[in-house]
């Protein structure tokens, strides 16, 4: 894994896994990956979320805050509503690949060889016996 950092002092090292660790974090929630699923195409008001997302107001409203407050997320208001929109486009564009490359193999299972699957061996297993 550090091959993938090039120079840079330990510390500078430890502090960008850190960072991406914090990221990862913040997306590991479905609900969140949801939320950014919606916003991919334009920017929504948390009625139209609540229409497109089987939540609760509040459920939702504080994953919203979460990814406002680590920047993935942006929002204004419009009268008495809040508007959200995508502010990070690189996250976005990572949970894009993530999640296109397992809805590919939770497609074709064992189209891949195992060195070049996103999805954990033991679930691809126990999504196969269910089939």
């Amino acid at each position: 894994m550090n091959h993938m950092i090039q120079g840079g002092a330990a510390s500078e090292q430890g502090r960008v896994f850190e960072l991406a660790a914090e990221l990862f974090a913040v997306l590991a929630t479905p609900m969140r990956l949801r939320i950014l699923s919606a916003l991919c195409e334009r920017e929504k008001s948390v009625n139209e979320l609540l229409q497109e997302i089987d939540t609760t107001q509040p459920n939702l409203s504080q994953h919203l805050a979460v990814l406002f407050r680590t920047g993935v997320l942006a929002k204004r208001k419009e009268g008495t509503q809040v508007i959200y929109r995508v502010q990070s486009e690189k996250a976005v564009a990572l949970c894009r690949s993530v999640c296109t490359q397992i809805a590919i193999e939770l497609d074709e299972p064992g189209a891949l060889p195992v060195s070049e699957s996103l999805t954990p061996t033991q679930i691809s297993r126990v999504n196969s016996y269910e089939i």
